[in-house]
């Protein structure tokens, strides 16, 4: 049997032991308590820091279009010349009510929109748009190129796939080197074949043609030949490879935004068309491409 001293040196070990457990876990259970309140304070926190703005601003403040003789408003008021004013992208004609105006309104547009687009321009001359876009420091930039490098006096001569591609690149490098938080708006080449099959129904329209409007796809326009039939098919497959490649580049930016191809898929009939020469979009449809572009514009979510 152990002596009592012993005992009692074993009784006041026991109780050592029982002290430092019983601080442990108070000062365990303390850490605990303090990390859960450390803890539901970072998430009240959090909750009252205000959320990020969405990367895309539906409401911009300033425009700059880029483009061709759509966006220059060509042949919508007189024949053989740019109506500008008459421009669905940044045009002051109240017919149109262009895109600036639906978005700024009359004074804004006014004053916060340009248009640097040019008729006839193809796509290798985009990037110099987009810089002189770009010095402008708009918080949206339009764009509408393709058409001229599909019109083009034959087949062969249309704009290669891959060099379309390289411009457009280049032209968005360009606008991202001077203008990195530009959003932009792309809108689809329209479907030149659907313009010939509508056109051609007007003498009118056809003579102008003939002047050298589009010639890969109007010329000899009631030519129903094989070969007729084949090179207007190939102008619109080229047109449609232009979309793909448009909304390809677009999507890897995250303040791009295409149409989903509503211009392309628009069916323009006689009266959206310019009755001067029945290819070009009138006032009427300077109106439409405006409401597709301000639809797609202030979606909550861009087009599938």
């Amino acid at each position: 049997m152990p002596d009592r001293s012993v005992r009692h040196r074993s009784r006041t070990a026991l109780a050592a032991l029982a002290a430092v457990s019983f601080l442990g876990t108070a000062v365990l259970t303390g850490c605990d308590s303090g990390s859960d309140r450390t803890t539901k304070g970072a998430t009240a926190e959090a909750g009252r820091r205000p959320a990020a703005a969405p990367l895309w601003d539906r409401s911009p403040e300033s425009v700059a279009a880029v483009g061709d003789s759509i966006t220059r408003g060509f042949d919508a008021c007189s024949v053989l010349a740019d109506c500008p004013e008459a421009s669905w992208s940044t045009g002051s004609d109240s017919a149109v009510r262009s895109l600036a105006v639906r978005l700024l309104g009359t004074s804004g547009a006014a004053s916060h929109s340009w248009n640097h687009a040019e008729t006839g321009a193809r796509i290798a001359q985009l990037p110099e748009q987009m810089a002189l876009a770009a010095k402008e420091d708009p918080a949206l930039v339009t764009v509408m190129i393709g058409a001229n490098d599909a019109c083009r006096d034959s087949v062969r001569a249309m704009t290669p796939v891959a060099d379309f591609r390289a411009s457009f690149e280049a032209s968005m490098r360009q606008l991202r080197s001077a203008a990195p938080k530009a959003q932009v708006y792309v809108s689809s080449v329209p479907d030149l074949k659907r313009l010939w099959s509508t056109g051609r129904g007007s003498q009118l329209g056809k003579q102008i043609w003939k002047l050298g409007i589009c010639k890969s796809m109007l010329s000899d326009a009631d030519d129903m030949s094989a070969s007729a039939v084949a090179r207007r098919a190939a102008v619109q497959d080229r047109v449609i490879a232009y979309n793909g490649v448009l909304r390809e580049v677009c999507a890897k930016d995250a303040r791009c935004r295409d149409d989903g191809g509503a211009v392309f898929d628009y069916r323009f009939t006689g009266k959206q068309l310019s009755q001067w020469d029945w290819f070009h979009p009138g006032r009427n449809g300077q109106a439409r491409l405006a409401e597709i572009a301000y639809r797609n514009v202030t979606a909550a979510r861009p087009p599938a």
